[in-house]
């Protein structure tokens, strides 16, 4: 079985590095329309263009979503669109709109197509049907069992991808309403306010003021907000499928979900295919305790062994794990010389803050390469060399005393004080 590409989010320019620094073979983007995540950071054509040189430099691929569901004004300024983005040799575009396809493949002719999961592809027929009309690679509905992968797997000879990681969309394959119903914002054009998460109770027109708790039986779930998908711990099962490439989701999530989550895919996929499945559960645990540290919903497997249950949905509220706070990360080697000559001293390191932090404090260091490993924060200084006791402005730089180098694009967190204890 050849090993599958690891696939991971890029929604800015910083999150892009990130995903490549920590183990991802290729990268997926919006651009600033014509994608479903339209409060991400997105990427204008000129750092689009960046990001692409990039990430070829690397030897590395990346694709770009136009994975709306095309409304006629739309179609003025997508001809134009796609054919920049073939002519920055991006290595795919992801679409849904069947509109979107035939223009692509008229204006823009060696731009590679990847099928969108918004197009909600559940049989070999299906995916068979949209390779014979120029699709190179279909992203699978995450509505699929184990048993519906494996069989769309021995009837398909083209590119498959299925997501392997990250939030759950509570309606089939993304296609909702709600957003648009409640708030206005559209879901299918980019703009979904996750109205899936809030919560619901249920009233009869003729006792307007009793809500009645939304509960699930034997028959289903009537709660909306579901759990988070993690396949990690089912990688062994994946692998005998030879699927083409594993998708992380959340474009959203911040640069240490980013880090976080490629590191250990990268080191799982690895060690599975590399040392075997023994050595993969060995360090299985470890792994599963890295996710907990991200901000998360409660995981599940999804759809892999059947339809989920009460047991993938929070039934009382729309929580996130978040057992660790991201506080900063170190700067990398141009910004820290930029800043002051001594950078290269081992004994001290430049980071910029993303939440508070404060002398006599543990913080975790997330590394690209190797085990996490603390220390404690003992001296601190300002850029103009004044100490600090406490880090609290957003993105201040700060150099502090380090017992050992931190690499660049490292990651440094605080354990909650209730996990501390």
């Amino acid at each position: 079985m050849k090993k599958p590409e690891l696939l991971a989010p890029a929604g800015d320019m910083e999150k892009l590095k990130y995903a490549l620094t920590y183990g991802a073979d290729a990268v997926y983007m919006g651009g600033q329309a014509f994608g479903l995540r339209a409060y991400a950071g997105n990427f204008g054509l000129e750092e689009m263009e960046k990001a692409v040189n990039l990430t070829h430099d690397l030897e590395k691929k990346l694709y770009v979503t136009v994975n709306i569901f095309a409304h006629e004004p739309d179609l003025e300024e997508l001809p134009a669109y796609l054919k920049k983005l073939e002519r920055l040799g991006v290595d795919g575009a992801i679409v849904s709109d069947p509109g979107i396809i035939v223009m692509a493949q008229e204006v823009a002719p060696r731009l590679p197509l990847h099928l969108s999961t918004q197009a909600n592809n559940t049989n070999s027929y299906s995916v068979r049907f949209w390779m014979k009309h120029g699709i190179e690679r279909v992203v699978l509905a995450r509505e699929l069992t184990l048993e519906e992968l494996r069989a769309v797997r021995a009837k398909v000879d083209g590119g498959l991808e299925i997501f392997i990681h990250g939030a759950m969309c509570m309606s089939y394959s993304g296609r909702c309403l709600l957003s648009n119903y409640l708030t206005g914002r559209d879901a299918n054009r980019g703009e979904c306010t996750q109205p899936c998460r809030w919560g619901y109770s249920l009233v009869e027109e003729k006792r307007p003021m009793e809500a009645f708790p939304i509960e699930e039986d034997e028959r289903g779930t009537y709660v909306f907000n579901s759990h988070d998908l993690c396949l990690l711990p089912h990688l062994p099962l994946l692998k005998q499928i030879d699927i083409d490439s594993y998708k992380i989701e959340g474009r959203m999530k911040s640069v240490q979900y980013v880090a976080s989550t490629v590191k250990v895919y990268r080191d799982a996929i690895d060690t599975l295919w590399d040392q075997g499945e023994e050595a993969f559960q060995a360090k299985l645990p470890l792994w599963l305790e890295e996710m907990d540290k991200v901000s998360h919903r409660d995981y599940s497997a999804g759809f892999l062994f059947g339809k989920p249950g009460a047991k993938s949905h929070n039934l009382v509220s729309s929580h996130y794990v978040r057992d660790y706070d991201f506080v900063g990360v170190r700067l990398d080697d141009g910004e820290m010389k930029s800043i002051a000559p001594d950078s290269a001293d081992q004994n001290t390191a430049w980071i910029e803050q993303r939440n508070n932090f404060k002398l006599g404090e543990v913080l975790e260091v997330l590394t690209p390469q190797g085990a996490c490993w603390s220390f404690e924060i003992k001296e601190m200084w300002d850029k103009e060399g004044n100490p600090l006791e406490v880090a609290r402005h957003a993105q201040q730089k700060i150099r502090m005393t380090v017992p050992e180098k931190i690499l660049p694009y490292s990651i440094l967190r605080r354990a909650k004080s209730e996990k501390k204890a």
